[in-house]
């Protein structure tokens, strides 16, 4: 079950970045990102407080956390990659995600005493080969653009961090409830940011690419998505992070589907080496696999010897 939802949380988590490239075509990029962590901060504050009034109201000793988490995990993370989106690719946006594995495992051994297994090492090595594979014809073709690369890079040590912190303060509170204060409280902190940095840039269009990519932004991914997100974090956090290895794999398919984007050679080259990495690492179990599959096997012999003794 763990190997089906980390799946699926990757494969929405990486359309964020094909939604976001469509909303730019409408709005400025933290336009943009304000916009969603306040609509979908203050949709679940309603469904929270005023249709379930059973959610608690974080305690005086938790705010500070949840502040920093909002600050880390909203503000400096989503705000810095959106507007990195700006000079650089989706896919190789979707390439950056997967720098947060190894950051949140030296980071989980320092902080979190977490032992980072071998195996886990040489998982998140062949992935991290594999997704270089994948992404060395826009290295070597010189699309990189260092200024998008800092901000990128900026975003997801902020992301990074956010994970460890998380799983080390261990909030007593409902996944949702810590949801929707982290992004209210990150889209609040975006304002005034935005306003400094895009006063002179600032347009908005209303029209299909806003409203879809906005819907899309802020109910698939800041909500549905984000829910997963910590219910994987709870789990353990280095195997949770070891799942953004595969967002590359799936934001090439959904580049190439939404955006036009051709997939290559390299990036079947690249899944492959993906994951073999999180076999290795241990993030999917092919054991449920194999049972699943002799059951199968079981079944169809049974009833293969039925149907024959039936017949005798």
């Amino acid at each position: 079950m763990k190997t089906v939802i980390g799946i699926f949380f990757t494969m929405l988590w990486s359309s964020a970045a094909i939604a976001t490239k469509i909303g730019l075509n409408s709005t400025t990029p933290l336009l943009l990102a304000t916009s969603r962590f306040i609509i979908a901060g203050g949709l679940l504050f309603l469904y929270i407080y005023f249709f379930h009034e059973r959610y608690p109201w974080p305690k005086l000793n938790e705010w500070r956390s949840l502040f920093l988490l909002g600050l880390l995990n909203t503000t400096i993370y989503l705000g810095a990659t959106f507007w990195a989106l700006n000079h650089v690719s989706a896919g190789l946006f979707n390439l950056f995600v997967t720098t947060n594995p190894f950051l949140v495992a030296i980071l989980s051994w320092i902080l979190l005493k977490r032992k980072v297994l071998f195996m886990e090492w040489i998982g998140m090595t062949v992935a991290a080969f594999g997704l270089l594979i994948a992404t060395w014809p826009t290295i070597t073709g010189g699309e990189v653009h260092v200024y998008g690369l800092i901000i990128l890079g900026v975003g997801m040590a902020s992301m990074a961090v956010g994970s460890v912190y998380f799983k080390k303060v261990d909030l007593k509170l409902p996944s949702i409830v810590i949801n929707t204060w982290q992004m209210t409280i990150g889209g609040i902190i975006l304002i005034p940011i935005t306003f400094i940095l895009e006063k002179d840039s600032y347009f908005i269009k209303l029209d299909p690419n806003l409203v879809g990519s906005l819907s899309w932004l802020v109910f698939v991914i800041s909500i549905g998505t984000m829910l997963l997100w910590f219910y994987l974090l709870k789990q353990d956090t280095v195997k949770a992070n070891n799942w953004l290895f595969l967002t590359p794999i799936f934001g090439y398919v959904f580049a190439n589907v939404f955006l036009d984007e051709p997939v290559t050679i390299f990036d079947s080259v690249a899944t492959i080496f993906v994951v073999i990495g999180l076999l290795l690492s241990g993030n999917i179990a092919i054991h449920p696999v194999i049972k699943l599959f002799n059951r199968f096997r079981s079944v169809s012999y049974e009833t293969d010897t039925y149907e024959k003794g039936d017949r005798l």
